[in-house]
């Protein structure tokens, strides 16, 4: 079997709304093989609930890859290991996709280049801020205009890492959606470009103490935390116990805090404050700086 291992992403990163994102050490996995029908085995998250049938997210996108190179299979069975929670702000479904179409192409010989894929994805998800990182890993600076994916990808750097807080609620994108505003005013807009290119800068200086300014945003966190209980509170005790900046990854609900390596007291003490938190779970991950990798 051929197996594709694609990396969590965290999208947005503040300020970088559908242009900004980050892949983390946290990994889903999809083997794939020709069969005589559909057949999907699911490990781990949403095993319970994901199709195994052609309504598979996978299936479709390996199968989609196949057709647009012109290629045919008799049918395909898959076996999807997921490690990246469903529904939570990590790029799940951009890791499905993507995890979809590369061993799709993988499995016929692959004619379609990475920059292809990467633009179909992207046309599926309907903005790149997953699908850049989980594809090239580090940090990607995106834009995208309907057809093509321009991404420039820049190593993160190794003293940094993530203190994920992932909750036990779901959040879909649609409803973290429905609660943006049409408009914001000129400052609102002004303001964001300014803290994106902050963030941008003081991750390639390595100047992390700009990166709570850049992390600061206008365009969705204010609106998004009514729907995320707790999200001030991760804020303010991730500051307390010496996080460089926070942030709502993606749509939420999951917040992610910025912290330097020699922090390695950050956790057990961040886990004595977020006791009666039982609804959250942290932990930290190192930044992929690898993308997507067919094993």
């Amino acid at each position: 079997m051929i197996k594709v291992r694609v990396p969590a992403t965290s999208a947005n990163m503040g300020p970088g709304f559908d242009c900004l994102g980050v892949a983390i050490q946290l990994y889903n996995y999809v083997s794939i093989e020709e069969y005589d029908g559909v057949k999907i085995d699911i490990i781990g998250d949403g095993e319970d609930f994901l199709p195994k049938d052609e309504r598979n997210l996978v299936y479709q996108s390996a199968m989609e890859i196949i057709s647009r190179a012109d290629k045919t299979v008799k049918g395909l069975h898959l076996i999807l290991e997921n490690n990246i929670p469903i529904t939570r702000g990590l790029g799940s479904s951009s890791a499905s996709i993507l995890g979809g179409m590369i061993a799709g192409n993988t499995l016929v010989g692959s004619p379609l280049t990475m920059q292809e894929i990467l633009d179909i994805a992207a046309e599926k998800e309907g903005h790149a801020d997953n699908v850049s990182p989980a594809v090239f890993g580090g940090f990607t600076v995106n834009s995208y205009n309907g057809k093509t994916v321009n991404s420039l990808k820049f190593p993160v750097p190794e003293d940094i890492c993530f203190a994920v807080f992932k909750p036990a609620f779901f959040l879909k994108t649609k409803k973290s959606r429905s609660v943006l505003p049409n408009t914001v005013s000129h400052h609102s807009a002004a303001t964001n470009t300014g803290n994106a290119a902050m963030l941008v800068g003081a991750l390639l200086t390595g100047k992390y103490e700009f990166l709570k300014i850049g992390f600061s945003d206008e365009l969705h966190q204010k609106f998004r935390k009514k729907l995320i209980p707790d999200m001030d509170y991760i804020f303010r005790v991730s500051e307390k116990h010496g996080a460089l900046g926070s942030y709502l990854s993606g749509a939420g609900p999951t917040i992610i805090s910025v912290i330097s390596k020699e922090n390695v007291s950050f956790l057990e003490n961040i886990k004595k404050d977020m006791e009666k938190y039982k609804k959250w779970q942290v932990d930290v991950y190192e930044p992929d700086n690898d993308g997507a990798v067919i094993l």
